[in-house]
């Protein structure tokens, strides 16, 4: 049996126990994903087509790993105009097996809420009568009738005054401050360094998640262990100069950084950059 199926925006043909590489999918390793747009059903000479999906229908599968794909190079020149960029890309992936496809795996949920929909329906008639029988037995008992509740719109309501309306306050249109235009200046900068070096890597991504820092306030990054002069000199390439910028990167900076010749997201973990500048950030 095979299916073609939608994941993550686009189609695959699959079957049981094949792996196929998807688009970054936000479940966990380890863990299992359904999806349920599946497109057609094919079981030797019997094809189910969809309109556009098959009712009922899915495949489960489960998250082996998440990857990057091979580098893509980016490159854009204009002729006579003095403009070349390259730039380079990975795809980030992940690598699923499929476990079984299902024809019938939705129906179960409609199933169930069909079956609640009766039970509450005599729930509530049961709650009515009860009410009903309890109002009936305190009649019998007192021999006088239920009271008659008055409306209370037939009492005069005395009519407050509507409070004054409050001047509305001018918003006031702050003036960009220099440090937010400094630090784009600072990025652009860290782009034409990385540019000039045929670095491949995304550095306005990068220094707005890490923040931006200018090379009068750097730090030793050599104080870190792992960070050499080397490896030192190519973070400042790309602006990062300090503890406090290296103690904010998350794992989507690192891997960006593994676009630095020698230096990789498991070099950052394994040496614990992070949590060595956050101990040189306070004894600073």
């Amino acid at each position: 049996m095979y299916a073609i199926v939608e994941m993550a925006g686009q189609q695959f043909k699959v079957a049981k126990d094949q792996k196929v590489y998807v688009h970054r999918l936000q479940t966990e390793e380890g863990k299992k994903v359904t999806f349920g747009n599946v497109l057609l059903l094919g079981d030797g000479s019997d094809i189910t087509i969809g309109a556009p999906a098959i009712d009922g229908a899915a495949v489960e599968a489960k998250v082996i790993r998440h990857l990057r794909g091979d580098k893509v190079i980016v490159f854009k020149k204009k002729r006579r105009k003095g403009y070349q960029k390259k730039n380079g890309h990975r795809q980030s992936l992940t690598e699923i097996v499929i476990e079984s496809i299902l024809t019938k795996g939705a129906k179960k949920s409609d199933t169930k809420e069909e079956a609640i929909k009766p039970n509450s329906a005599k729930a509530t008639e049961s709650k009515a009568s009860s009410k009903k029988e309890g109002k009936d037995t305190i009649q019998e008992a007192t021999g006088k009738s239920a009271p008659v509740e008055k409306s209370v719109a037939s009492k005069p309501k005395t009519e407050k005054a509507a409070p004054k309306k409050a001047a509305p306050k001018k918003t006031e249109t702050k003036p960009k401050s220099d440090k937010d235009e400094v630090s784009e200046n600072l990025v652009t900068r860290a782009e034409h360094r990385a540019e000039d070096q045929h670095i491949e890597i995304n550095v306005d991504k990068l220094l707005h998640s890490i923040g931006t820092s200018t090379k009068a306030d750097a730090d030793d990054l050599k104080e870190i262990n792992g960070i050499g002069p080397a490896y030192e000199e190519k973070l400042n390439e790309v602006g990062v100069y300090t503890y406090e910028q290296i103690s904010k990167l998350k794992a989507a900076d690192r891997d960006e950084l593994s676009a630095l010749d020698g230096i990789t997201r498991e070099k950052i973990e394994s040496e614990e950059w992070v949590k060595q500048a956050k101990e040189l950030l306070k004894k600073k």
